[in-house]
């Protein structure tokens, strides 16, 4: 792996991560009113849509980044509907 490989593996980690203050936010406050529920439909559907060519990928990278992303964007999208009042 290369050391532009290697820093694109960890963006593809850490990209992902800023899900969590997200959600914590969303958690501490216990509203998700200031986010559009259009926008996280729309943004988790295009990432699940994502999920098949990053799972036959031969790119790590972009293995790592799908399979992060929809594990942590589900959580934003299932905070934000049951948070919403």
């Amino acid at each position: 792996m290369t050391y532009f490989e290697q820093i694109g593996l960890v963006a593809s980690i850490c990209l992902p991560l800023w899900n969590v203050p997200l959600i914590m936010r969303i958690v501490q406050r216990q509203s998700s009113r200031d986010l559009s529920l259009v926008w996280v439909v729309g943004v988790w559907v295009c990432s699940l849509l994502m999920v098949p060519a990053g799972l036959v990928s031969k790119d790590t990278i972009f293995k790592m980044f799908t399979l992060i992303n929809i594990f942590l964007f589900t959580g934003v999208l299932a905070v934000a509907f049951k948070y919403r009042k």
